[in-house]
């Protein structure tokens, strides 16, 4: 996921009354039209104000990281993640790192989160060999001549190095620092 699918989030919003009456009466509504959940719920409630009291269905979205939503229940943070995902580079690789480190998108500030994140990301390499290959020409190893650095075994330095203190995302091809 990118951020333009979550830019371009969308929940299909009907009730359960109307389900249970085998009508799927709804509309999707576009996410970033709303600045949180309270005016998004007003829309909801607006699209059905032909029931009293509705309850309201989220029978089917788009572009919504998992965990953020559910038939019944929509999470305040996806309003929030929404309007900063054009801030965060790499927003596949963001929602990686909230996969490994399990912070919680319900649980933990954005903003602290996309700080976490760029602390701990150091950008998406072919393979972790690339990586290790990179540490080693920034001086990791210290000042290697360039006659040498043909004879390292960047393999082995990768190996050691995603052991310890790195993490590599096959799916995003992310490398982070596991000190998060």
């Amino acid at each position: 996921m990118d951020a333009n699918d979550l830019i371009e989030a969308k929940v299909y919003v009907g009730t359960y009354k109307k389900y249970n009456e085998g009508s799927l009466f709804g509309k999707w509504l576009e996410l970033s039209n709303y600045t949180d959940k309270e005016e998004f719920y007003q829309d909801c409630l607006e699209l059905h104000e032909d029931e009293q009291d509705p309850e309201l269905m989220f029978q089917d979205y788009e572009g919504i990281p998992q965990g953020l939503i559910n038939e019944s229940w929509i999470s305040e943070a996806i309003f929030e993640l929404i309007h900063k995902a054009n801030d965060i580079n790499d927003f596949d690789a963001f929602l990686s790192f909230l996969d490994l480190t399990g912070y919680n998108l319900e649980d933990e500030e954005i903003s602290y989160l996309v700080q976490k994140f760029r602390d701990s990301f150091y950008g998406k390499f072919i393979n972790e060999e690339a990586f290790a290959s990179l540490l080693v020409e920034d001086g990791y190893l210290g000042d290697i001549p360039d006659n040498i650095k043909h004879y390292i075994n960047y393999g082995s330095i990768a190996n050691d190095l995603f052991t310890t203190d790195y993490h590599y995302d096959n799916e995003t091809n992310a490398v982070f620092s596991r000190n998060y």
